[in-house]
C-alpha cells in the first residue's frame, strides 16, 4: 500500500533518494506499523520525538498503531529555540 513519510529538520537526510524536501511517498505492506518504519528508515528512538500520523499524536505504544492506505507519518526530531 501507499503511504506518506515526512522527516523533519535532522531527520530529512534518512528520506530515500529522489525526495521532494521532507517528503516521499512510500510503499509498505498491509499490517505496518508507526514503529516499524522508525525502524525501517534507521531513525533512532530518541530522535523520533514528535510522531503524528495524518496530523494526529501518536501517543500510544508505536508498535501497535497501524499504518492504512495513504495515511502521512510525519517525525520530527526534539527542537529547541528562543
Amino acid at each position: 500500500m501507499k503511504m506518506h513519510l515526512e522527516l523533519y529538520a535532522s531527520l530529512m537526510h534518512l528520506l530515500p533518494p529522489g525526495t521532494s524536501r521532507h517528503k516521499r511517498e512510500i510503499k509498505v505492506a498491509e499490517g505496518t506499523s508507526v514503529q516499524d518504519i522508525i525502524d525501517e528508515y534507521n531513525i533512532p528512538l530518541e530522535m523520533a520525538h514528535i510522531v503524528l500520523v495524518n496530523g494526529k499524536f501518536v501517543c500510544e505504544d508505536r508498535t501497535q498503531h497501524i499504518l492504512e492506505e495513504q495515511d502521512v507519518l510525519s517525525i520530527w526530531p526534539p527542537v529547541a529555540g528562543g
